[in-house]
């Protein structure tokens, strides 16, 4: 399972994610992107290398609406908070997003 998070998540997660995902990168340290990167080259990026995008913004969800998927969308809707506090539930609902990944149905999971 590829991880490609967003600008508004914190890179510093990248390197503890990695011992629990296959990959993960941030958007940010991708060198075909530009910096800041839009979102939709962030998106097209993701379909292009089987990623499922982790963001807190919502133009995500819209370019669901608009897109369909892939690529598939994990948006957090927690608010602003700690890197851990986001490191921590990513990991803890690895499960959900794993079954979200063979879902067949569903492009976008909202992670509360």
């Amino acid at each position: 399972m590829k991880l490609l998070l967003d600008a508004n998540v914190s890179w510093r997660i990248v390197a503890q994610l990695k011992e629990h995902f296959d990959d993960c990168v941030h958007a940010d340290n991708i060198l075909e992107l530009n910096f800041p990167a839009k979102d939709m080259d962030i998106w097209r990026f993701a379909k292009a290398n089987d990623f499922i995008v982790i963001t807190r913004d919502n133009d995500f969800a819209n370019l669901t609406t608009l897109n369909g998927f892939p690529p598939k969308i994990v948006l957090l809707r927690t608010g602003n908070c700690s890197r851990k506090f986001t490191f921590e539930l990513i990991v803890r609902s690895k499960h959900l997003i794993q079954d979200f990944l063979l879902s067949k149905e569903y492009g976008l999971l909202e992670i509360f």
